[in-house]
């Protein structure tokens, strides 16, 4: 057992790393869902675990701007592991928005930063894998090229450098038809399409589907509402690859 210094001992906690970009921190408007308010969802905040609230992921500003962090997935995620297998869960939130795959190779701040916060918290908590949901800022003609090498390469990665070469991973496939302000033209699809050719080709990794989740206004971010349901459907996946 290991104090964390200032809480009491906590040897229950099984803990998920939040990675990617936008859509994972989160940027649903708050007001427009109910509050999840339970003892036994955490976030890692400061070296130690402490009772869970949003925004768990505030990469940006928390009260201003179209792009602000808000309600995020991962809320309704420990929500269900809670509810399914009780115990403690914990988030390591590290999602940071407009972000590429580039940006979280090896070596790269990104992703030493996860891998920094990961170690940090396996120390008071038992690492139960990844939550991955990035693409949109790779839209484009000449990144969507170098994904799948990139992806690939990052899990393998972090996988070894967490220590262990089968942690669940769970990825989600981004907005099917973002809107054309944006002009990804039909990248979005091409990008699914390489998440299912990843989903065949990784070991212990699951896809999860973005087909009908709300969206807010702006056209590529899910809203609250689509938020809970991508965490109930990232959870759904976990269940799957525990269970079979």
């Amino acid at each position: 057992m290991i104090k964390d210094g200032i809480n009491k001992v906590e040897t229950d906690i099984t803990s998920f790393l939040l990675i990617g970009q936008s859509n994972m921190a989160g940027r649903g408007d708050f007001g427009e869902v109910p509050i999840i308010d339970d003892n036994d969802c955490r976030m890692f905040r400061m070296g130690r675990w402490q009772k869970m609230s949003e925004p768990i992921n505030p990469d940006r500003a928390v009260l201003e701007g179209d792009f602000h962090s808000g309600t995020n997935l991962g809320a309704s995620f420990a929500y269900r592991y809670k509810t399914h297998f009780g115990g403690k869960v914990g988030l390591i939130p590290c999602a940071d928005g407009g972000t590429r795959i580039a940006m979280w190779q090896p070596g790269e701040l990104l992703y030493d930063h996860a891998v920094m916060m990961s170690r940090l918290a396996m120390r008071t908590s038992r690492f139960g894998g990844i939550l991955w949901h990035q693409g949109e800022s790779d839209c484009n003609a000449t990144d969507i090229l170098r994904y799948k090498e990139r992806a690939l390469n990052m899990i393998a990665s972090i996988r070894r450098d967490l220590g262990a070469e089968d942690l669940p991973f769970i990825f989600g496939e981004i907005a099917w038809d973002i809107h054309p302000r944006w002009n990804h033209g039909e990248y979005p699809k091409q990008m699914n399409a390489i998440f299912a050719e990843m989903e065949k080709e990784i070991p212990n990794c699951k896809l999860v589907s973005s087909r009908g989740l709300t969206m807010k206004p702006d056209g590529i971010h899910f809203d609250s509402r689509g938020l809970r349901e991508l965490g109930n459907r990232y959870f759904d996946a976990y269940l799957a690859l525990v269970n079979k």
